[in-house]
């Protein structure tokens, strides 16, 4: 076996989105980098996640709306579905971002790009494909895959995953998935679109277990409109393959599923197995995740972690800024903690439902105060037929926002107010005080604040001090006398005489003059109201 002879100053095992901005963060600050990936830079969100499944949504979301279109006047023919053009239209998404994360993109920013297979073989070495590694400073990001449960029958039935639903060449008749989480929803529900009959099994009381009850409600009503049928409290306990495809079987509410194709979508394992942890001194829990510090570091001081291999939620935007942390605190010696309570999450069905911060249901302790704008009152839901979500936040003392979460088109996008909110500790003044472009969809969330300020206005103490104020400005002695300004004008009255009028006032919001209107009255005004 060789060796080289440098160190490197942080060497990345990954090329998924932590590992790509971990090693192009440490290079950009000066620090010699070298980056591992056994296969394609770019990791599941370029190939098989992110990427790939939104462009698929998105073209499932256009049939959908070819569906629909009658209700708002617009009649099209018999629609048609190519999914031979659909899987194209998802490569070329994929093709277009690739070089973002190519090999080549990298070189650029300054990293060193090794193919192969990496393994620990002590505390500051790694193995990739029979050559030596040493290193100052090292950053795990080899992520996860698709957890497969052990469930009888399974391995012969030879499941799709998230990672190989893409091989599909053909529509599936009978789309059976199991798991009505985020994944099973937004592919249950796209798949229905283009014809497929699809059933979600979810072993829980309801789909969306993380989110609201109310926005997965929604949710649920949407999925069931679009043909998707939902049965809960279905725990799969086997599989019966057949020649072609085969029966799912279910506890709690026993009954036999059949199926063509068998997605399964119940969570993500990390890839932590087979790299030499225990030789580098690195601990994982239980459940096989890398066990990090809050500054994500490991139990290997040499040794930092970042991604979906770290017990954080697993959403590709957080592994990347905590690849950049971990980054920056392991070649500058810094002690930067990594954000775990402010995290927006977005389930990216249609409906969208986006969630950040405190929960906004009741979940036990100090419960936070709930305020709901219903889309049914919110204008541009209601002028295009999308009024089922809603805009809804948690507060705390003094009308601070703690959290929130948004039922609706393009969900995600609205949420990042609330985000920002969140974290920068604002209250339901400041979003009310910011003015926002009529009509969106971002009403719903500032007319929910300002519900909030209306109601603590009308608080019977704030109520009576308004009160004595408004009485009190209504006597003719609280009016502080002022003689307007004049000027002698040359143009004549309509009588043909010399006139003089009050001068213009400037409105001191926008620098525009509004000449005052002369009185007709041969008293001049006595008080200006201030």
């Amino acid at each position: 076996m060789s060796t080289t002879t440098t160190p490197w100053d942080l060497l990345v095992l990954g090329g998924g989105t932590a590992g790509l901005v971990g090693a192009t963060t440490a290079a950009q600050l000066g620090a010699r980098v070298a980056l591992v990936e056994r296969d394609r830079t770019g990791g599941d969100c370029l190939w098989t996640g992110c990427v790939p499944s939104k462009a698929l949504l998105a073209a499932a979301n256009q049939a959908a709306q070819a569906r629909r279109s009658a209700e708002l006047g617009i009649v099209v023919g018999s629609l048609q579905v190519d999914h031979a053009a659909v899987l194209a239209h998802v490569r070329e998404a994929i093709m277009t971002i690739e070089p973002q994360d190519s090999p080549a993109r990298l070189r650029e920013h300054g990293v060193a790009v090794l193919r192969g297979n990496a393994r620990f073989t002590g505390p500051g070495l790694v193995e990739v494909d029979g050559t030596e590694h040493p290193f100052h400073r090292a950053l795990l990001a080899t992520g996860a895959t698709p957890s497969l449960p052990d469930l009888p029958g399974l391995a012969q039935a030879a499941p799709l995953t998230s990672e190989t639903i893409w091989t599909l060449e053909t529509l599936p008749n009978e789309l059976v998935v199991l798991g009505g989480g985020t994944v099973g929803c937004e592919l249950g529900q796209a798949f229905a679109r283009f014809g497929s009959r699809v059933t979600i099994l979810e072993a829980g009381p309801r789909i969306l277990p993380l989110e609201d009850p109310d926005a997965a409600e929604v949710v649920h009503r949407a999925l069931t409109r679009d043909g998707v049928r939902i049965l809960t409290d279905h725990r799969a306990v086997a599989v019966e393959p057949g020649d072609v495809g085969g029966t799912v079987l279910t506890a709690g509410v026993t009954e036999q599923v059949g199926y063509d194709t068998l997605l399964v979508a119940l969570g993500r394992t990390p890839r932590t197995d087979a790299i030499g942890l225990d030789r580098a001194g690195v601990l994982t829990d239980p459940q096989g995740f890398v066990v990090v510090d809050p500054t994500l570091r490991t139990s290997n001081p040499r040794i930092w972690a970042a991604g979906d291999l770290t017990p954080h939620p697993q959403l590709t935007h957080l592994a990347g800024v905590h690849a950049s942390v971990a980054a920056s605190n392991a070649v500058l010696g810094l002690r930067r903690r990594a954000e775990v309570d402010v995290v927006p999450r977005v389930t990216f069905t249609d409906p969208e439902i986006a969630a950040v911060g405190t929960a906004t249901w009741a979940r036990g302790g100090e419960r936070p105060r709930i305020v709901t704008r219903a889309h049914t009152e919110v204008d541009r839901a209601v002028t295009e037929g999308r009024t089922e979500g809603f805009s809804r936040l948690a507060l705390g003392r003094g009308g601070r926002v703690l959290g929130g979460t948004i039922v609706g088109p393009r969900a995600g996008e609205s949420l990042a107010e609330v985000a920002l909110a969140v974290r920068h500790r604002l209250t339901v003044r400041d979003l009310m005080a910011s003015v926002h472009a009529y009509p969106t969809y971002g009403d719903g969330i500032w007319n929910a604040a300002i519900d909030e300020v209306r109601r603590r206005l009308s608080h019977p103490a704030v109520t009576r001090v308004t009160a004595a104020i408004i009485r009190r400005r209504r006597s003719p002695q609280s009016w502080p006398m002022r003689r307007p300004s004049t000027v002698t004008t040359s143009s004549a009255d309509f009588s043909g005489q010399k006139q003089t009028r009050p001068a213009s006032r400037t409105d001191s919001g926008s620098g525009v003059s509004y000449p005052h209107t002369a009185s007709t009255s041969s008293t001049p005004p006595a008080a200006t109201l201030q």
